[in-house]
């Protein structure tokens, strides 16, 4: 009924046997088995100050703490009700309340299911080679540097970088990915993933709460312990409307001189349905978004989140992969392939990050390459180097005109750097290389159109590639040739105007932005800066997650007003039907535990579902 901390069993035989106690009890007394006195019963004074013993003291404890709640105001209903002679009253109350707690804590355990989860990937121990020496030790004992042996079926106990093996990793539990990951020399993984099939040698980077995973646990217990906006509102309206309640009990005394009534409209109010609802359903949606690779840093960022109508997001690294990439060839009579072999045979003796794609998708696309001879460079222009025997040209419109060569069709192309392809004399083709934008980043604007908010491309870029980014993304507006600070006093600009603003960046230049915003978001590849300055972190850096995270706090939003309205429609009602004299004090006391448990089960739809066993991860899908 109140908000107290979840026990750390969800059912405590103490409160099972209590419960038993006064339901016998009540027994007793509607039977008359032992009645020494004709106007007081014993047993039901006895057992409704036993088995209430849990609400009397939590209600001494909020009058000392000078906080009106449901406690207090059930105290006052079970000591009017003995002092009027309802005994058998009181002791329905008091197991109808007492299995209502029984019933609360097992739902908000469920809603710590999802940390428990979380913690329970966690690797307790881990395998290490020392001294060339393979030892068993505790995870926690790990360091940076160490090299760490990982099992096919293992969980890894580090962040850090494979230098032997190969297997594939299950990565859903970090990046959200359904199909496992392949892993070799040279390629990052996260600690909390499982290893597969092969082992793998780990060059340990991260340990223990420093690691993707240890920081993900850390946020999400940060999250579950702050207060959200909604709850400290949840909170002040429970007590107003026991305020209320004992007001309305008053005047129902004074006009009808009816005790019955007037404990009936004390006990009707459920109130504490919202106390106990509301956390519920921010606990729950924190573990879902963690879940679906969301990590919200606390409930009031879930709430500002149900409310944001303008999203701005960075372009580098955010809407695109923030690495150039070949976004289209066009090639002659050759052929793509012959193209793609020509150019980087020439531009694998190039550093240039230009140089770096052509060489990547070749190498990709499995195509052999040849030794350039005569390689010469000229910055900002291209390359001239002899490969086959023959000349090959590899450069810009300005080379290709300093050599007399012809332009080929299609030499440009909107958003990209076009990279000219010549052999002797013929014209081979055109390469356009981009920054190209992120497969899921389309969709997720359209998905946040669809949901009435406005989109607007803030980036530091030209603005040729900004627009041309920006119509492949239909984003609503775009902004170009942004430093940093612009960037930060455009955003706070819009929050000054009333706006609702959720900043998406991933760099040390979004860091400002993403702090002026109400909502600051990083990409989970970004760096340290805008990770720790963000209120919410992707990670997977996709884009989707995003979407589906507003969702989730929409969602929230909408079901603690369903439980915010639910909650005066029925205690107005209530109060009004037991100050006329048409409820009972026991039907008072169902109304008020139905009406709690409706609200706190409403609530539980936002919990996740349980998550299998890292073992039974590995062992289906292995």
């Amino acid at each position: 009924m109140s908000d107290r901390a979840a026990p750390e069993h969800a059912v405590e035989h103490t409160d099972l046997i209590r419960i038993a106690l006064v339901a016998l009890a009540a027994a007793a007394v509607w039977f008359r088995w032992w009645e020494p006195y004709p106007h007081v019963s014993i047993i039901g004074i006895v057992a409704t100050v036993a088995g209430g013993w849990p609400i009397f003291a939590e209600a001494f404890e909020n009058l000392r703490e000078r906080t009106m709640t449901m406690e207090l105001s059930m105290t006052i209903a079970l000591v009017a009700a003995l002092a009027i002679g309802e005994f058998f009253t009181a002791l329905v109350i008091t197991a109808f309340v007492l299995a209502a707690e029984v019933l609360e804590g097992l739902t908000v355990a469920r809603g710590r299911h999802a940390i428990r989860d979380l913690i329970a990937l966690m690797p307790r121990a881990a395998t290490v080679r020392r001294d060339g020496i393979l030892i068993d030790i505790d995870a926690s004992d790990v360091r940076p540097g160490d090299d760490v042996v990982v099992k096919p079926g293992a969980l890894l106990p580090v962040d850090g970088i494979v230098t032997a093996g190969r297997s594939f990793v299950d990565q859903a539990a970090i990046a959200g990915e359904s199909m496992a990951v392949e892993k070799a020399a040279g390629a990052y993984v996260y600690a909390g993933t499982i290893n597969q099939s092969g082992a793998l040698d780990v060059r340990a980077d991260k340990v223990g709460r420093d690691t993707s995973f240890g920081k993900i646990v850390e946020a999400v217990e940060t999250a579950e312990r702050s207060r959200a906006p909604a709850q400290r509102l949840a909170d002040r309206l429970s007590g107003y409307l026991v305020y209320f309640a004992l007001g309305a009990a008053a005047l129902t005394y004074a006009l009808t001189r009816d005790p019955r009534s007037t404990i009936s409209v004390v006990i009707v109010a459920g109130a504490c349905g919202i106390a106990a609802g509301t956390p519920l359903a921010i606990l729950g949606a924190i573990g879902r978004a963690a879940r679906g690779g969301s990590i919200i840093k606390g409930g009031r960022y879930l709430e500002s989140l149900s409310t944001v109508d303008t999203v701005v997001l960075d372009k580098t690294g955010t809407v695109t992969y923030g690495t150039p990439r070949i976004a289209r060839i066009a090639a002659a009579a050759s052929g793509e392939r012959e193209l793609l072999r020509i150019a980087a045979s020439v531009e694998q003796r190039s550093e240039h990050p230009l140089a770096s794609a052509i060489v990547a998708r070749a190498r990709e696309d499995g195509i052999a390459l040849a030794e350039p001879d005569d390689f010469s460079y000229v910055p900002g222009r291209g390359i001239r180097a002899i490969v086959e025997g023959e000349a090959v040209f590899v450069g810009n419109a300005a080379f290709f005109a300093y050599h007399a060569l012809a332009v080929p069709v299609d030499g440009t192309d909107p958003g990209a750097t076009t990279v000219l392809v010549a052999r002797g004399t013929d014209a081979l083709g055109t390469i356009a290389i981009a920054d190209v934008v992120r497969d899921e980043a389309a969709g997720a604007i359209a998905a946040l159109a669809s949901m009435g908010i406005r989109t607007v491309l803030l980036t530091g870029d030209v603005q040729r590639v900004a627009e041309a980014t920006g119509r492949a993304l239909g984003v609503d507006e775009i902004i170009a040739e942004m430093l940093p600070e612009q960037k930060s006093a455009y955003v706070a600009e819009l929050v000054q105007k009333g706006r609702t603003v959720a900043m998406v960046g991933d760099g040390i230049n979004d860091a400002p932005a993403l702090a002026a915003a109400t909502v600051g978001v990083a990409m989970g590849s970004g760096t340290d800066v805008a990770r720790e300055s963000a209120d919410v972190v992707l990670l997977g850096n996709d884009l989707a997650r995003f979407v589906e995270t507003i969702r989730i706090a929409r969602r929230t939003r909408a079901i603690v007003m369903q439980n915010f309205a639910g909650t005066l429609a029925v205690d107005s009602v209530g109060i009004l039907l037991a100050g006329f004299g048409l409820l009972n004090p026991l039907l008072a006391a169902f109304i008020h535990v139905a009406s709690e448990l409706t609200f706190i089960l409403n609530s539980t739809r936002m919990l996740p579902g349980r998550a299998p066993s890292p073992v039974a991860q590995s062992s289906s899908k292995g």
